[in-house]
C-alpha cells in the first residue's frame, strides 16, 4: 500500500535551527512530500494557499489541498514543530476505516534540559491514516465549521476548535448521517519529540498546572535520554 506525507506549515519563523532540522528528518523518510504553505518554501512538492492567515481554519484548508494533491493511500501528518523519527515511517495503517496516532512522544520544553512523557498523547502530528478517509472527515469538518457561522478569521486558538479538537476520531464531529469515527493509537520503536516553542498554536502543557484534566502518568526527563536522539548534538545546544 502506497504512502507519503503532507506537511503543512503557517512560515511563522521560529528558533532558527528548529525548522531546518525538522525537515531535514522528515526527508530521510524517503517517502514523497506535499507541503502546504502560506508563502512559498523549497520542500517536496510545494502548494501555497493565497490569502490566508495563520489560524485553525487555515490549517484545515491546508490539510484538505495536501490530501487533494496527494496520491498515496496512506498519508501521514507532518508539521514544522514536531521532530519525526525514522521509526515512525514505518507504520502501515493496518485497516482503512480507522485514525491511527502514534503515542510514543516526548515532549521537550525548547530552550530547556527538560522532556516529559503524560498519557493522552494524541495530536495531529502524529496521525496516519487512509487519506480517502482523512479527506472526507477534513471536508466535513470545513462545511460543519461553515454551517454553524463560526469564526473562520481567528489568527489563535478558538473556542470551537477546543470544543470540536483537531484529532480526527478523538472527538468525532456530530452530523446527521455521519457514520461514527475509530481511532487507534500505535507506538513506533523510538520515540518522536514534540517542540514545545513559544509560538506553538495551542498551550504548551508541559507542566501540571497547564491541564485542566490531569494526567494519571506523568513521567520528567532530560533531553539527554530521549531513546533514538541525541538532541543537544542536533540542536547544538
Amino acid at each position: 500500500m502506497s504512502r507519503s506525507i503532507i506537511y503543512f506549515t503557517d512560515n511563522r519563523d521560529l528558533d532558527p535551527p528548529i525548522i531546518p532540522v525538522v525537515r531535514e528528518y522528515i526527508a530521510k523518510a524517503g517517502l514523497p512530500i506535499t507541503s502546504v504553505s502560506l508563502s512559498p518554501i523549497d520542500f517536496g512538492r510545494n502548494i501555497v494557499l493565497q490569502g490566508r492567515r495563520r489560524g485553525p481554519f487555515t490549517m484545515i484548508l491546508q490539510i484538505i489541498l495536501g490530501l487533494e494533491n496527494s496520491d498515496a493511500e496512506n498519508i501521514f501528518f507532518c508539521e514544522h514543530d514536531f521532530l519525526y523519527h525514522l521509526s515512525h515511517f514505518d507504520f502501515t495503517p493496518p485497516k482503512p476505516d480507522t485514525f491511527y496516532y502514534n503515542e510514543n512522544v516526548w515532549k521537550w520544553r525548547y530552550h530547556t534540559e527538560n522532556t516529559l512523557q503524560h498519557n493522552g498523547r494524541i495530536s495531529l502530528s502524529g496521525l496516519c491514516c487512509n487519506r480517502k478517509l482523512a479527506l472526507d472527515h477534513f471536508r466535513l469538518r470545513k462545511k460543519y465549521i461553515k454551517d454553524k457561522g463560526w469564526d473562520t478569521e481567528m489568527t489563535k486558538e478558538t473556542p470551537w476548535g477546543r470544543r470540536l479538537g483537531y484529532e480526527p476520531g478523538f472527538k468525532p464531529i456530530k452530523s446527521v448521517g455521519y457514520p461514527p469515527e475509530k481511532f487507534e493509537v500505535w507506538n513506533s520503536e523510538f520515540s518522536n519529540v514534540d517542540i514545545r516553542h513559544r509560538f506553538c498554536f495551542s498551550n504548551r502543557k508541559t507542566k501540571l498546572a497547564d491541564f485542566v484534566h490531569k494526567p494519571t502518568t506523568w513521567i520528567e526527563s532530560t533531553i539527554d535520554k530521549v531513546p533514538g536522539w541525541d538532541i543537544k548534538e542536533i540542536f547544538k545546544i
